[in-house]
Order: C-alpha cells, then structure tokens, then sequence
C-alpha cells in the first residue's frame, strides 16, 4: 500500500475496535501476531471452529499493520479465516502453489509497484482458479477495469473495509449469471486488445498463447522462417510488446502500459 491519503485502519483504528466489540464475551483476545511468511497463518485461531464452510484467505499487502487489522476484522466473522499472508509478488505465487485457500485479497499497489497487484492476481490466475478481490487506496475507473480484465472476481476501497465480508462471500459463492457476465467482459476486453492483427497474425499469436515455438508454429502452418519472423514482429509491434512472452503475459493480465523491455523473443 502505497496511497498515504487512504491508508487503511490500522490495528489500533475503527475496524480493529469495531472487530473487538464483536469479539466481547466470545475468548477474542488479542490476536494481532502477524507473520510475514506466506503458508502461515497470520495469526493463531484461538479456538475458532474451522470447518468445512469456512472460507479461507490468502492477504497480499505490504503493509503489515493493515494485515493485522483485517485479520482481527474478518476473523470475527463466523466464515470467515485468514489462511496466510504474502507480502510481495513472489510470495503470492509460492503460496498459490502450496497453501490451501479459497480467495484472495490482492492490494492494486505492492512494492515498488514494477509488480502491481494486477499483474500478480493474473500470474496468480494462472497457477490457482481461485476468486480475486482486489483492494485499493483510491477510486479509479481504469483499474477497476484492468482488474476485471485480468480475471479478478471484485474491486473493493480500503476505506470501505466493511464491506469486505459481503465481497468475498459474493466472490466465492457468485451466482452463473454473474460469473457469465465476468467472463463476457473479459472475452470483450481481449477482442479489443486483439483487434489490430490481421486474422493471419492473429492465427499465429493464438499459437504463440498457446506455448508453440516459432519453429513449432512455423511447420504448423507452413510458414518459413523470415516469413514467420516477420509477422511476429508485426505483432508485438501492434500489441506494444518487446516480446512474444511480454505480448502473452500483457493481455492475460489486461495491461495497457507502455512496454517494459528486455525480455528475448
């Protein structure tokens, strides 16, 4: 978290009290201990009943204190359990591979922002289908359109953290209508990105998609090489990308940004 006009309710603010006011009389003490390695909990249950309803949490955030606040807020819900805590990108994706959790509260802004939330949920998409809900310091239309684009499930401002438990149930328990709606935007967001190649170019960024090599596309679809290699640069031209992977990892994840340069084709 990096918007210092919207922080969060910290540990000691208005979430962390309304949480112990719900707590009163249940055993809810102090449960701050927060923990920055992914996998881990947060903090320990304190003989809170887990059971098979219960919906569990991964936290992506930087900002420990926020962390700390949530869990006490979210852990007083009766479905509600905070499984672990990544604080950056490649703890995210470590946790996706190894710890068990039903959805995701993803900050937009983590770091040095070179990884936002964003392009981490996209990354994450790809390891685990698991619900996004993205969290955010400020208001803005273009990322909460970027974050459907790359496949998050909701789009939530701190400063309206009590609308939290609602967001995620919705998330992971989102009625067919809605989850038909989700990927309809999605499949339009795609075609607009995709709009400027040729049917030709589009045939064989398909393929690229699809992991092929440029020597696998090329046999495919008896291309040569200078033929093949001409087309791809024409692609990655039209799609702002410096790379075939660049080109790919853009899309999936519904950057619009200028190109970052340096990966090879």
């Amino acid at each position: 978290m990096r918007d210092s006009e919207a922080r969060p309710p910290s540990t000691g603010g208005e979430a962390a009290e309304e949480a112990r006011e719900r707590e009163s009389g249940n055993g809810g003490a102090d449960r701050g201990e927060c923990r920055g390695e992914y996998g881990r909990a947060v903090r320990e249950p304190d003989g809170k009943r887990h059971d098979a309803a219960s919906i569990r949490l991964l936290i992506v955030e930087d900002d420990p204190e926020w962390v700390r606040s949530m869990t006490l807020y979210l852990e007083a819900e009766p479905d509600l359990v905070v499984a672990g805590w990544a604080a950056g990108p490649e703890q995210a994706l470590d946790a996706a591979r190894s710890l068990d959790f039903d959805a995701v509260l993803m900050d937009i802004q983590l770091g040095d922002g070179m990884r936002d939330g964003i392009a981490v949920a996209a990354d994450l998409l790809e390891l685990r289908e698991v619900p996004i809900v993205m969290l955010t310091s400020v208001g803005d239309e273009a990322m909460m359109t970027r974050s459907f684009g790359a496949g998050a499930a909701s789009y939530v401002e701190k400063s309206r953290y009590a609308d939290l438990p609602a967001a995620i149930r919705d998330a992971v328990r989102r009625p067919a209508p809605m989850q038909a709606l989700l990927k309809e935007f999605r499949r339009l967001k795609r075609e607009e990105r995709l709009q400027p190649l040729t049917p030709a170019e589009r045939e064989v960024f398909e393929l690229i998609e699809d992991g092929r090599t440029q020597a696998e596309i090329g046999r495919k679809l008896f291309k040569s090489e200078s033929t093949l290699k001409n087309q791809v640069n024409r692609i990655l031209k039209k799609l702002g990308a410096s790379s075939s992977r660049e080109a790919v990892r853009r899309l999936r994840r519904g950057d619009d940004r200028e190109p970052d340069g340096g990966e090879q084709r």
